[in-house]
């Protein structure tokens, strides 16, 4: 029984109680609790009954999930697979983060058809944890439990420091030492929550077996003990899972860790001789505790080999970035871009997709970069990757990574943008240049927050925020059939339009005094951009935009003098405008400035008869002069 009260919301106090074992929660009228507040998703969250406590499960909503117990904020991301057990008084808060609705968990009581394991199981043996610790103690002087320690100890050793390799250790053990065990099967517990997880099973033969039960795992946490239950279809009988293995008989010992239990290792019997007895649980006993010591170091070592190689891509891509950490950092003063950033503020801390649009060089990567580092997410990782940039096959190693022997050359294991990125951000510009089944992927990934490096067969799910953009329409894309429709509606959720250089030109003279101390910085310079350089750029048309700009400025301040400036005529040929170029080329040397002005006279009389076809008429209406005063200056500068 769920009792659910809406404490804040638009069906503010609403009790909804429901007796299924498995509820769904949105705005969709479909599921089990209608909400109608607008920035529910359709589909938002469950609730389901499992291992004797009710998970809340956030389904991927766009503006996402978090409990509140005791004041403390859970939010359930990747790290906790996007779900958590609920408890009594706990508060649901769902949707977006600045104004949530509130459901209070009022009452949390087993679905109807529920049965407590251990009212309905007969044990045949049991070992406390102080009977547990008896035997330890007793292998110390008994030379043969000390032998038989000898040997487990031998085997799980042969599995290192590598996790899979120490679960195929210790079966091996288990097969070894007790003779008439069939298959293995270990759970552990999740890492911050109170669930448990099958990690390894196996048969005798070598093949893995997904029929293991879950029932014995119950009823060892509820007893915390270790048990033997034989015959078990007649004793685990309301057990469906037990029923379709076929198991006959069935061990199961607790990992300890003081008195808490992080996993246990069970065995099973499916053939109906030979049934596990009292001295089979005290040799499995035993073999838990060498087993869960290789366990524990095994994850160990693979948590701290993770972090490790973590930290040091961070620092290396670290190392190539200046990070622009707010919008206040991003230069634009013009109302366009205001615009853009006050739209910008109200999507920074919920999972809607970004997809930005604009010219080459107007700054994308800068937008997003800003987004990160001014969300809650900014404490991990921002990775940026351009679609365009490399073949298929290398661009879906690099976004999911790879497993050492997945093609020629794959010599270590490497880890995916998508993985360094967990929890962070992942920019992908220019992602309409992106082939269609690495499109495909990239829909999963939104859709289950899954992934598959290249040549693994493990699925690792990761929470990352994607922020695509691309200089092309998308939604030409789609209808040339070059881009999914239904990626297309994942990634373009939130679309934002920057504007070309030319469209924004108040921002000009910032962009160019702050590229100017950068690069002044840089080489140790001191000079001055003078009016006309300034007023001669901010005419210019720029279509390489920003990225254009910030490489004249460059190349410019390069070129002049220390202590020098900067005049119009020291742009680039194709970036000035005909009155700079005529200045230009008619400033010579040693001439008087009368000589210099009437060769810019005899050039401007020169490109109007030539405009006219040396009409004379109608270039002297043009230049705002009498035909007669033409002819005077034809024949002044011997024009023919």
């Amino acid at each position: 029984m769920i009792q659910l009260v809406v404490i804040k919301g638009e069906k503010q106090g609403v009790s909804f109680e429901v007796s299924y074992p498995h509820i769904t929660i949105g705005r969709s009228d479909q599921n089990t609790i209608h909400l109608s507040d607008y920035h529910i998703s359709s589909e938002h969250a469950q609730i389901f009954w499992e291992d004797d406590q009710y998970i809340f499960k956030d389904l991927r909503s766009t503006n996402g999930s978090v409990i509140e117990r005791n004041g403390e904020l859970i939010t359930l991301d990747s790290s906790r697979r996007w779900e958590y057990p609920i408890k009594t008084e706990d508060r649901l808060l769902l949707g977006a983060p600045y104004n949530p609705v509130v459901l209070e968990c009022r009452q949390l009581t087993p679905p109807s058809g529920v049965q407590d394991p251990t009212v309905t199981t007969r044990i045949v043996a049991a070992k406390s944890m102080e009977e547990i610790t008896t035997i330890h103690t007793r292998a110390e002087t008994d030379q043969n439990l000390a032998a038989v320690m000898y040997r487990m100890v031998q085997t799980i050793g042969r599995g290192g420091l590598e996790l899979e390799k120490v679960f195929k250790s210790v079966s091996e053990a288990v097969f070894n030492l007790i003779t008439r065990s069939t298959n293995v099967t270990i759970f552990l517990k999740e890492r911050d929550v109170n669930r448990y997880r099958m990690m390894y099973t196996v048969s005798r033969s070598g093949r893995e077996d997904n029929k293991s039960s879950k029932s014995l795992l119950q009823l060892v946490l509820k007893r915390k003990e270790a048990v033997v239950v034989a015959d078990a279809p007649e004793e685990l009988s309301q057990s469906e899972s037990i029923l379709a293995a076929e198991i006959r008989s069935i061990m199961a010992v607790p990992f300890w860790n003081g008195n808490n239990i992080t996993g246990v290792l069970q065995c099973d019997n499916r053939e109906k001789s030979g049934l596990f007895n009292e001295k089979d649980l005290e040799y499995l006993t035993l073999l838990s505790y060498q087993a869960n010591l290789a366990i524990e170091n095994a994850r160990l070592y693979s948590q701290l080999k993770e972090n490790r190689e973590k930290v040091q891509i961070e620092n290396n891509y670290l190392r190539k970035r200046t990070p622009v950490l707010s919008f206040s950092d991003i230069i634009g003063e013009s109302p366009r871009m205001k615009r853009i950033f006050e739209q910008l503020e109200k999507v920074l801390d919920t999972r809607v997709s970004i997809h930005i649009h604009g010219e080459t060089g107007t700054g994308k990567e800068v937008i997003a970069t800003a987004i990160h580092y001014q969300s809650k997410r900014r404490d991990k990782m921002f990775v940026a990757q351009n679609c365009a940039a490399l073949p298929e096959t290398l661009l879906e190693s690099e976004l999911f990574g790879h497993v050492r022997g997945a093609f020629t050359g794959a010599d270590k294991d490497k880890k995916g943008l998508f993985e360094i990125a967990d929890c962070g951000t992942l920019f992908l510009d220019e992602i309409a240049d992106m082939s269609p089944s690495l499109q495909v992927k990239l829909l999963r990934v939104l859709q289950e927050g899954e992934i598959r490096p290249l040549g693994s067969t493990e699925v690792k799910y990761v929470d990352v925020r994607i922020i695509s953009a691309t200089h092309k329409s998308l939604e030409d894309e789609v209808a040339k059939g070059n881009f999914r429709e239904d990626l297309f509606y994942r990634l373009h959720v939130f679309p934002i339009h920057l504007p070309a250089l030319r469209e924004r030109r108040e921002d000009i003279p910032l962009l160019i005094q702050h590229f100017a101390n950068k690069y002044c910085r840089e080489l140790n310079k001191e000079v001055r951009i003078e009016k006309n350089a300034l007023d001669e750029m901010i005419k210019c048309e720029w279509k390489g935009n920003i990225r254009e700009l910030e490489n004249e400025v460059h190349r410019m301040i390069i070129l002049a003098d220390n202590d020098g400036s900067i005049n119009a005529c020291d742009l680039s040929p194709h970036q000035r405008t005909e009155t700079a170029l005529i200045a230009d080329q008619s400033y010579i040397r040693g001439e008087s400035l009368k000589q210099m002005m009437e060769n810019v006279e005899k050039q401007i009389l020169l490109q109007a008869l030539g405009d006219h076809d040396f009409n004379k008429t109608n270039t002297a209406k043009t230049l705002g002069i009498t035909r007669e005063g033409l002819h005077k200056k034809i024949s002044k500068y011997e024009i023919s």
